[in-house]
């Protein structure tokens, strides 16, 4: 069974491209293309994601999204639990009612909004998106869950920047990444 996870998490890895100076100067951005377009790394993606869940968070209810990548996972993984998938997405892209945050981004600000209607109070949630940095994406979809009353499980993400820290703007809630840097 270990071996299985190393074998995945390898398999993940190697999936993952840099970019120098992406999207701005300094910036080493890191790419998750190729796992989407190789089936196999794809779905030891899911499969990571999805034992993680089944072992530490059985009662989840829903899986909330992050735009834009937190979009490709988080259904897979709602399917697989027999869960539903909410989207956190950017300002101005849902129709209805919305609540918003303001947050900080490690190369300017945004906002990040969620139908009001999304989750009910008392729903037990686990966030996931593609990448931690700076924290500022995850800390604004944890404030959207607050103001929804959902009680947040945890955060998942596929890759953690660890020299950025953004661990620190995520707590008290815990962090599940696949591959670290």
């Amino acid at each position: 069974m270990a071996a299985d996870r190393e074998a995945k998490l390898q398999l993940v890895h190697r999936h993952i491209r840099a970019f120098p100076d992406f999207p701005k100067k300094g910036i080493l951005f890191r790419d998750i293309c190729p796992i989407l377009k190789d089936p196999a790394a794809l779905t030891a993606v899911t499969d990571l994601f999805e034992e993680h869940v089944r072992k530490n968070h059985p009662q989840v209810d829903l899986i909330v999204g992050l735009d834009a990548r937190g979009f490709l996972f988080g259904p897979l993984l709602a399917q697989r639990l027999g869960v539903g998938f909410v989207l956190v997405r950017k300002k101005g892209k849902l129709p209805g009612p919305t609540l918003s945050v303001l947050y900080d981004l490690e190369y300017g600000k945004a906002e990040a909004e969620i139908q009001d209607d999304s989750v009910a109070p008392g729903q037990k949630i686990l966030l996931i998106d593609d990448l931690l940095a700076t924290g500022g994406t995850l800390y604004a979809a944890c404030e959207l869950m607050k103001k929804q009353q959902a009680e947040i499980l945890g955060c998942m993400v596929i890759i953690e920047l660890k020299e950025l820290n953004g661990i620190e703007k995520v707590k008290p809630h815990s962090l599940f990444s696949l591959i670290q840097y």
